[in-house]
Parts: C-alpha cells; structure tokens; sequence
C-alpha cells in the first residue's frame, strides 16, 4: 500500500506529464499544494520507490510503475465521478472533490462492479477518458473552443473540471461535453467568443473558451442542451 499521498503525487505528475512533458518540482508543488522542498523530498522518495525519475534542476517523469499506479488511481476517480452523477445524482460540479476523497479506498471489486453498473463506460461526466482495467488511455488531444474560427461548428467533447464553479456558469449555460455549438463571430486580441446553442446565443471570455475541448463536425446541428 503507497498510501494516499503517493498517489496523489503519482496523479499530480501523470496529469501535468500529459500537458508538459518532464515536470518541474515547483509544478508538482502548485498542482498537490506545497512548498518546493516537499515535494522535493517527496519526489525523491518516488524515485526510491522505482516510481519516478527525478532529474535535479530538470524536474521529474514517471517511470512505468508510477504511470500504472497513476493510472490506476484515475480510474477509480473518473468512475467515481460518473457513479456519483449517474447513480446519486450529483451535479457535476460537485463531484471531483467526492471522488478525490473516495478514490484511494475503494477496492478492486468495488471498481468493477461500478464499471459493469454504468455499461463499462470510456469517458467521465466532463468527458475525460477513463483508464482501462490493463491500464491503457485514450488520452488524445482536442482542440480548443478557442481554436475554432467564425462559422465553424463543433461537438463538446471534454470540460476541464479544475474550477467547480466555472462548471456551475457553463451548466447554466448548457454547455456539457455532447452539445453542439456554432461559433458565429469572435473578437480579436483574445476577445470574447459569440457562441451558438441552438437558438440561444451566449458570450465567451477567451480563458473560459480555452477550457473547452472540441470536436470540429460540419454536421453538427446546435441544439438546446437537455440536461
């Protein structure tokens, strides 16, 4: 047993590796909130454990063992997450920091009775993959909301789920993973976005637009989110 703290580091890494490649130790410190030096010794001791490698001044990777674990443990996060909004209802604002304290102490038959229960799902309520059983992720990347230029249509397909109540504006907003949307104009000099949900059109800030991930589809036909 690693115990939760690993595996939060295991997490924090894999995660910020997706997005950077090698990480720096004072971004591993930001992203599971403590000073350099503890996450210092900490990834020192990662690299004891055959979990990471760690590179003085050059920052730290995963080695495949702590990827496997990190994995693992977002498997149970993303499941959670689904079970919790699927099965319980939860709003999806609310159910990361659920699963972030059900995740390190669910066991292996628990996870797949979740698993069978929700139909062997592949994505969670804001669209992020779920590992597989063997540990494998389609973890492609998307573009942008932002990306997308005057006249283009798109399919939501991932919301970053960092911001509980950026998730609560985007729910009054109908904008989830699965809904349709019409960029019909943007302004310049990262200015905001004029988007489209069926009949209803809604104004974007550019940071809030970069959170949304797409898929560009000259077929797709905004409509009202039915949520």
């Amino acid at each position: 047993m690693l115990g939760s703290v690993v595996e939060d580091y295991l997490k924090g890494i894999y995660k910020l590796q997706q997005e950077h490649g090698r990480v720096p130790t004072s971004a591993v410190a930001q992203r599971v909130g403590v000073t350099d030096a503890s996450a210092t010794n900490m990834i020192k001791r990662l690299a004891e454990l055959g979990l990471a490698r760690h590179h003085p001044y050059r920052g730290v990777e995963l080695t495949e063992a702590g990827e496997k674990v990190a994995l693992e443990v977002i498997r149970h996060h993303r499941l959670i997450e689904l079970y919790l909004k699927e099965a319980l209802g939860y709003p999806w604002d609310q159910v990361d920091a659920e699963a972030e304290r059900l995740e390190h102490h669910i066991s292996e038959e628990f996870e797949d009775r979740i698993d069978a229960a929700l139909g062997h799902p592949t994505v969670d309520p804001h669209g992020d993959p779920i590992p597989s059983k063997d540990g494998t992720v389609d973890d492609e990347y998307l573009p942008r909301l932002t990306d997308l230029q005057p006249g283009e249509r798109a399919v939501i397909r991932r919301v970053s789920d960092r911001d509980a109540e950026r998730l609560r504006y985007l729910a009054q907003l109908g904008l989830y993973p699965g809904v349709a949307v019409y960029l019909r104009e943007r302004a310049p000099f990262n200015g905001p976005l004029f988007v489209r949900v069926g009949d209803t059109e809604h104004v974007l800030g550019h940071d809030l637009a970069a959170t949304i991930g797409v898929e560009q589809r000259r077929d797709a036909e905004p409509a009202p989110a039915e949520r």
